[in-house]
């Protein structure tokens, strides 16, 4: 341990003797561990960013749709093709037959103008909603409340509104009682929803929520909706899934070998399709870091023998002095780690600046892994332990004799 903690030390002195040689030498580690903690960082804020902002269904919910995740043009056309619009009876049928189901509820889409006195806003959504879509939405008023069963029944005219739209039209958020037009036509606002944020830049509060039967009134009853499911707690989300899947496919009269005519969309689905690309930026990002590692390690490997060189003489004192083998070879392999892991501390300082940078000044989400902080001190000592090996294994051969008629 004594050994060690000398060797240690002699590292450090090394490394304060020469500042400025030290850091061109780690130039290539420092590059490698920022390239791997930043895409690192990167990747791991944008998963945790779609699992909460995009894939957020609500526990125990699942979304039929009329395509479901597209991975490819050929793939869409083929269900463009083949899958069949979803309605209202549709959402009819699987409430009347869901044993798993605790509310069944369907959503349309449409983008319009907006606007209250002189003020509008353009290319609004404007969703058309079930009232049980209350209880499954993760979109609640912050003021007001949602729609209600007698609001779908009668088609009435209200609407719950989005932050932005509250913030822009009227300058405040407790608007309840207030009319806003959609479409030209009066609706009373009956809720103003939690502000969402926004996604990679883009806002999310720019919305109107209206009952679907006034929706269907307005923009017709031929646009495919969006179906929810969501199950009690205690239910397993796999016999929901199949649940739903077999009542649709039965509803579409689908035999055993027909393929599904429409998509299921889970949050597990969505996080896993943005898993697969985020692993193909992780896969470059490796091998770009793999080799600038290679090139760090090298550079690492010809100073550790120039230091070899102009050692010469402490080496042969050393040794004449009783210095084993393993211990020059100890000291010089401790103080390549010991170099090439103060390069990984420089990489991390520099990776965790950009990471604030990105959250800071930038729409772009960022999290440090503790993973990724341990692979690049655990990577750097590495690469100074292999590079390290044949300048430490040279030193500890040196003859004695030899080495104390150095100059």
């Amino acid at each position: 341990m004594y050994a060690l903690i000398e060797s240690i030390k002699l590292a450090l002195a090394s490394l304060r003797a020469h500042k400025l040689r030290s850091v061109l030498t780690l130039l290539g580690v420092i590059f490698g561990v920022v390239t791997v903690v930043a895409v690192a960082s990167v990747i791991e804020g944008a998963n945790r960013y779609i699992a909460e902002k995009i894939a957020d269904m609500g526990s125990n919910t699942l979304n039929i749709q009329k395509f479901g995740i597209i991975t490819s043009f050929e793939e869409f056309l083929e269900a463009n093709r083949r899958n069949k619009d979803l309605t209202l009876d549709d959402v009819k049928y699987l409430r009347e037959r869901m044993t798993l189901a605790t509310y069944v509820g369907a959503a349309g889409n449409a983008n319009t103008e907006v606007k209250y006195g002189n003020e509008r806003m353009s290319n609004i959504s404007v969703r058309g909603v079930t009232a049980s879509m209350g209880y499954i939405d993760t979109v609640q008023p912050e003021f007001g409340r949602y729609l209600s069963d007698m609001e779908e029944e009668r088609s009435r005219y209200v609407a719950m509104i989005g932050a932005d739209v509250a913030d822009r039209l009227y300058g405040r958020r407790e608007v309840v009682g207030q009319e806003i037009k959609i479409e030209g036509l009066p609706f009373e606002i009956i809720g103003v929803a939690k502000a969402q944020g926004s996604v990679f830049g883009q806002p999310q509060d720019e919305f109107v929520v209206i009952p679907i039967t006034t929706f269907q009134k307005i923009w017709g009853a031929r646009r495919s909706l969006s179906i929810s499911v969501k199950g009690p707690e205690n239910a397993k989300f796999a016999d929901l899934q199949d649940q739903v899947k077999m009542l649709m496919r039965t509803r579409h009269r689908l035999s055993y070998s027909d393929k599904d005519t429409f998509g299921i969309v889970t949050a597990d689905a969505i996080n896993d399709l943005f898993q697969s690309l985020t692993g193909v930026i992780a896969t470059v990002a490796l091998g770009v870091t793999s080799i600038s590692l290679v090139v760090g390690g090298i550079v690492i490997m010809n100073i550790m023998l120039v230091a070899v060189t102009e050692r010469t003489r402490e080496i042969g004192i050393r040794k004449s002095l009783g210095a084993r083998r393993k211990d020059i070879l100890l000291q010089f392999l401790i103080e390549s780690v010991v170099l090439s892991a103060f390069g990984g501390l420089i990489g991390l300082s520099i990776a965790y600046g950009v990471k604030w940078v990105l959250v800071k000044f930038t729409p772009v989400p960022a999290s440090m892994p503790l993973w990724a902080v341990a692979m690049a001190l655990i990577v750097s000592s590495a690469t100074g332990a292999i590079f390290g090996i044949y300048p430490a294994w040279k030193a500890a051969r040196l003859d004695p004799i030899v080495a104390l008629r150095a100059e």
